[in-house]
């Protein structure tokens, strides 16, 4: 696979047809009479719009093929459950069920191991979410996501975090010619070596207890001073400069 292109093995992508958009809505029409053959035919006019949409999926180490199949049972799932009635275009519809379907299968062959609770939980919100835009939700946030599940926002957040595949700092997400745009060019910073350092922060702050946490990021992030600090967690002025001072040498240490 190629940026901008697509090889399979399975198919002759040249040969594959585009159906216009009085077309799809015909077969449409067709299809929820029954009509096997225009659900056929619907998912064949279609089929480019998979072969765009596992591009984004080809530095994942799948082969072209497998994620073609995949993202055709999304195809197939958003076909048999588009609304009509509803004033969205198909393709705005079946790109996230695609996209969805694509990252579920990725997610159940990753080597990182989620906790069944946290897995179960984010299943959940991804279907919660393409109900949300077969309803005509435009773009669900984590929110709309959690009301609907009767959880947390914080709980569906996590969830999500938890299955989402790794990114490295050195992917491209675009390229033309000898040109290309990493991650790392998105980041705030812009240099590798900040983002390592401020990975390696967090880690040590991780590393104290909650109130050597507390205090240090109040006082260094929040910008607050002891006395702030010391009202604001119920302890002496003198306390807090004493754990303070116990937190920064524990922060050397660890960093």
């Amino acid at each position: 696979m190629r940026f901008g292109k697509v090889s399979l093995s399975c198919i002759d992508t040249g040969e594959l047809k585009t159906l216009t958009h009085e077309e799809k809505l015909e077969l449409l029409k067709r299809i929820r009479s029954g009509d096997e053959e225009a659900r056929a035919e619907f998912i064949n006019g279609n089929l480019r719009l998979v072969l765009s949409i596992i591009q984004r999926f080809s530095n994942r180490g799948e082969t072209p093929d497998d994620l073609f199949q995949v993202g055709c049972i999304g195809l197939m799932k958003a076909t048999d459950h588009f609304d009509l009635a509803q004033d969205v275009r198909f393709s705005t519809y079946a790109v996230p069920m695609i996209i969805g379907e694509l990252r579920r299968y990725l997610r159940d062959n990753n080597s990182v191991r989620v906790s069944r609770s946290l897995r179960d939980v984010a299943y959940k919100a991804m279907r919660a979410r393409e109900e949300l835009i077969a309803a005509g939700v435009a773009e669900p946030d984590c929110a709309a996501i959690a009301g609907r599940l009767g959880l947390s926002e914080r709980q569906v957040r996590t969830a999500l975090d938890a299955i989402a595949e790794p990114v490295s700092l050195q992917e491209p997400v675009y390229a033309e010619g000898d040109e290309s745009l990493l991650v790392m060019d998105q980041l705030s910073d812009g240099t590798a070596e900040n983002q390592y350092e401020n990975i390696a922060l967090d880690c040590a702050l991780k590393k104290l207890s909650k109130r050597e946490s507390d205090i240090l990021t109040m006082r260094y992030f929040q910008g607050k001073t002891q006395t702030e600090v010391a009202k604001a967690i119920g302890i002496s002025q003198a306390q807090v400069s004493r754990l303070e001072k116990s937190a920064l040498s524990h922060m050397k240490k660890n960093l």
